[in-house]
């Protein structure tokens, strides 16, 4: 545990040298030497070129070097838990969700009152659908600080039921009461800019719901008739004017798949979801439509972990 303390402080400091690869490739290189010199005395040369070289990786959006650097750093040091946690955040980039999460379950259970580590997992955790709930037997949720960094992670993406819902589990302290506090304000004043903005947009949003029916209407057509050519570009013209409709995600995202381009339905669906609620009919399309889409990439993980999204009777 004191190694891994001492490394996550070694990991901030090259976190924060990061940022200079926008300015010069060259100059992070220098500069992360110098870092491994001062502070990984303690590592060997493998494991710190297999870090460093990671990170790097990761940064040009590499991941599958960047994964495969980290866990030969496992391999040299299997207990350290800076190393799952960055094996966690590289599956979590390239969308391989399911990987990252054993990973990041991992991390917690070596430090379980770590704020990092846990918004990685819950970050992991929703692009699957999921909660901390469904892991909660996996990490020690008895953790209180666990608990309380929870709350704070819930509150900062205003998810203010779900932070209260955890603040309830959590012994009274002056903390538990001020985030209590800050909640409960937050949400007096979304309530109150939810009334004052109603009557100003009540209007115009008619004109503007009239349009978006209109694309519904003309695309759902083209579904029906199998004009893929035409409806990648309906869908296309649609998702730029609405881009926070779930329909128009689904139907780009089919457009793409019978054309050929599965992968590009990949990014475009999983970024769809992020705008779906509560329509399971929907979900059901979109899941279906990702479940084809990774197999004809041969991932059938994925594949089967979507079709398994999928809900009957819907």
């Amino acid at each position: 545990m004191k190694k891994n303390a001492f490394f996550s402080v070694i990991l901030i400091l090259v976190l924060c040298i990061a940022p200079m690869m926008l300015r010069s490739q060259e100059e992070q290189e220098i500069d992360v030497e110098q870092s491994a010199e001062v502070f990984l005395e303690e590592y060997s040369d493998d494991f710190q070129e297999h870090f460093f070289e990671a990170l790097k990786q990761k940064g040009i959006e590499n991941f599958d070097k960047a994964v495969n650097l980290l866990l030969k750093c496992k391999q040299l040091d299997g207990d350290n838990s800076v190393i799952d946690h960055e094996l966690a955040k590289a599956y979590y980039e390239d969308k391989k969700y399911t990987l990252g999460e054993g990973y990041a379950v991992e991390a917690m259970v070596s430090e379980p009152e770590n704020p990092w580590y846990l918004e990685t997992l819950v970050d992991i955790l929703e692009k699957q659908g999921n909660s901390i709930d469904a892991i909660a037997g996996r990490i020690p949720f008895d953790n209180q600080k666990l608990k309380e960094n929870l709350a704070l992670t819930y509150f900062k993406r205003k998810r203010y039921d779900k932070a209260l819902k955890v603040l309830q589990e959590v012994k009274k302290s002056t903390f538990s009461k001020d985030l209590t506090a800050k909640i409960n304000d937050s949400i007096d004043k979304r309530n109150a800019q939810s009334v004052s903005t109603s009557f100003a947009v009540e209007n115009s949003n008619a004109g503007a719901i009239n349009a978006m029916q209109g694309y519904q209407l003309q695309i759902e057509g083209l579904i029906r008739t199998n004009s893929h050519a035409i409806l990648l570009q309906e869908s296309e013209e649609a998702l730029e004017t609405y881009p926070s409709q779930p329909f128009f995600y689904y139907a780009h995202g089919y457009a793409l798949n019978k054309t050929g381009n599965s992968r590009a339905a990949i990014a475009i669906l999983e970024a769809g979801l992020d705008y779906l609620v509560n329509d399971v009919a929907l979900a059901n399309k979109f899941y279906a439509e990702l479940a084809s889409a990774y197999t004809a990439n041969h991932n059938t993980v994925k594949a089967n972990m979507y079709l398994s999204k999928i809900k009957p009777g819907f």
